[in-house]
């Protein structure tokens, strides 16, 4: 895994083998960031990282910049590496470890973007979850995006707030916000 853009442009980042984790790829996390780069400054943003694993976005957006970033992930090794690559790196990332559902469900804080990767085999109920929960707790600020991170198989375009979704190979994203009350 490398990060691709900012101030840590091209520095390499290895995750220990045995993290329960599928890192999004360079290709869509490429393509992603070219779509926030249009519609947010990077220096402003307050970001949730949810099934944060590896970390991979987290950094990519303090390498851009970003100060305010919460990464949450169940798994005490996934948050222990993303402790210490933030500690390796000077980020200012914070760390929760903590059942994502339980997280949205207890939290008031707000984001201008939360991003999630959950296992691509969650089922459709685990993956509408997310939405629901985010945006019936508020979590999002007034211009802010929810983006879900999906197998290219599953179709979120169902879903309340749903926005759009665009496909880099096996990858895909939703785009949620609250701008888009109920799909078109």
């Amino acid at each position: 895994m490398r990060i691709i853009s900012g101030k840590f442009k091209g520095r390499k980042i290895v995750a220990p083998k045995k993290l329960p984790v599928r890192p999004t790829t360079d290709m869509a996390k490429e393509a992603l960031f070219n779509i926030l780069n249009h519609r947010f400054y990077f220096d402003e943003l307050s970001v949730l990282d949810l099934f944060s694993g590896t970390g991979n976005i987290s950094y990519e957006f303090a390498s851009r910049g970003t100060e305010q970033i919460l990464a949450i992930d169940s798994h005490y090794g996934c948050v222990k590496f993303i402790n210490q690559t933030t500690e390796n790196f000077d980020f200012t990332i914070q760390t929760i470890k903590s059942d994502v559902f339980k997280f949205l469900e207890s939290t008031t804080q707000k984001h201008s973007i939360i991003f999630a990767d959950p296992p691509y085999d969650f089922s459709l109920e685990a993956f509408s979850k997310i939405p629901y929960l985010v945006f019936q707790n508020d979590l999002l600020e007034e211009d802010g995006l929810l983006i879900v991170e999906h197998s290219k198989h599953t179709n979120l375009s169902n879903l309340k707030h749903f926005e759009y979704t665009k496909h880099y190979g096996g990858n895909a994203f939703s785009f949620f916000s609250k701008a888009t009350e109920i799909n078109g």
